[in-house]
């Protein structure tokens, strides 16, 4: 079984569909994918460089946010009501078809 994603830019002109295993995390696979997230805590929800936008279709199907990771959101810049921190999305069969949005305000600093 695999998880199809599908990222969109955040000019919204580019779509990069990826395909991952049940249990793989979605910073890991987006930055595999070379998306422009930078993840500088690796996880440790001490920034929001890994922060995305979830299809407001797909939200609702997604395990609630932490109260650690809401803090953590508040600081994200250009944050959204479908806004998660992609470093603490595990991904499961159910999330099949997830479409995630990468914010205008993403930084990238690993590629620079």
């Amino acid at each position: 079984m695999t998880v199809k994603i599908t990222f969109i830019s955040a000019d919204g002109d580019q779509e990069q569909q990826v395909t991952a295993q049940p249990g793989d995390n979605l910073l890991t696979v987006a930055q595999a994918a070379g998306q422009p997230l930078e993840g500088t805590c690796e996880g440790q929800m001490a920034c929001s460089t890994c922060h995305v936008i979830i299809e407001k279709d797909w939200f609702p199907k997604l395990p609630s946010a932490s109260d650690d990771e809401e803090d953590m959101l508040d600081l994200a810049s250009g944050a959204r009501r479908t806004s998660r921190l992609s470093c603490q999305i595990d991904l499961t069969a159910e999330m099949d078809g997830m479409i995630v949005h990468i914010p205008a305000e993403s930084r990238n600093m690993q590629g620079v």
